[in-house]
């Protein structure tokens, strides 16, 4: 049986459409808005990481989020990113603009410069194991029919479809061919054309599970898979935003090398600091000005294809 989904129980109080924005590490700053206000909220997945700070763009209404807490206390493994997505579906966003810092694998993409991503590869390491004994934060379901419970030595959750009382019935398969949604990319990048931004048009992030950063193998190795940029936060919460029925998108500045490259200074938390800080300006133009324009664009096509998607993906048991 398809058919519920998270599109039914979540379709946004506000009754409007609006802009999610959630900020990464350095990316987070509340500035940006106007007429701001927070609001403190809760979700059938717990706690988002922070309050929710809501304010204008332009005269859009803006929702934004900082990722890892407004001081940065959550490490990329603890971010509840269930309760983020739904948080901001829940507030009304129909888009979710997302900023990420992240390491060059490839000599072309320099510190500094801007990626707007289109692919992921997940090794995060969340692999589901049924009987597995869990320590820290069990998550354990019964199926229906009466099948034993299963338990996942998953690390981050991967769905929002996640077997407890108060979420989503049903198991959602949803197609990830095309993760990030198209034409809110395509606005990211002609909006960092406009402002002479060093732009990268595509790329594959690959997103470790963290906190700490690779070893020199590993990156080498990252790059024969073929990412062309690391980080610790786009998997899972792309995936979630896409079981959601958001047009995500992705502005990734790149902030070093990582440490395969040689004669390089390999990645450290002060050069990251330092280059976020210098560039951080790149991607708030790129948001300043481009959540105005997506507001005047027609979107019921795309966002109801991406709400068909989302339902369409959900199989419920049979009764």
């Amino acid at each position: 049986m398809v058919g519920h989904s998270v599109i039914d129980s979540c379709e946004g109080k506000s009754g409007k459409h609006s802009i999610g924005i959630i900020g990464g590490s350095g990316l987070d700053d509340p500035d940006i808005l106007e007429e701001r206000s927070e609001k403190y909220v809760d979700t059938p997945y717990g706690k988002p990481s922070d309050a929710l700070i809501v304010g204008k763009i332009k005269n859009v209404e803006c929702v934004l989020l900082a990722r890892h807490g407004r001081q940065h206390t959550i490490m990329p493994t603890n971010v509840n990113y269930q309760a983020n997505i739904w948080a901001l579906r829940e507030e009304g966003c129909t888009h979710l603009l997302v900023t990420t810092a992240c390491g060059s694998l490839r000599e072309e993409i320099q510190p500094g410069d801007i990626v707007i991503i289109d692919q992921f590869i997940d090794s995060t390491g969340a692999l589901p194991q049924r009987g597995a004994k869990v320590e820290d934060a069990e998550v354990c379901a019964t199926v229906p029919g009466g099948q034993q419970p299963v338990t996942g030595t998953t690390k981050r959750a991967q769905t929002l479809y996640d077997g407890r009382p108060t979420s989503p019935p049903g198991v959602c398969h949803i197609p990830m061919a095309e993760p990030f949604c198209s034409r809110t990319r395509e606005v990211l990048l002609e909006v960092a054309r406009s402002l002479g931004v060093k732009c990268h048009t595509r790329g594959t992030m690959l997103t470790i599970e963290g906190p700490r950063f690779s070893s020199r193998a590993e990156s080498l190795m990252f790059r024969q898979w073929g990412a062309d940029v690391i980080n610790m936060t786009t998997v899972p919460e792309v995936v979630l935003a896409k079981e959601a029925g958001l047009c995500y998108a992705s502005i990734a500045m790149a902030t070093d090398y990582d440490c395969w490259k040689e004669h390089e200074e390999a990645v450290c938390v002060d050069n990251v600091l330092k280059t976020m800080k210098e560039n951080a300006n790149k991607a708030s133009s790129i948001l300043l000005t481009a959540i105005p324009q997506i507001c005047q664009m027609d979107w019921c096509q795309t966002i109801k294809a991406l709400k068909a998607t989302a339902q369409s993906s959900v199989m419920l048991p049979k009764h």
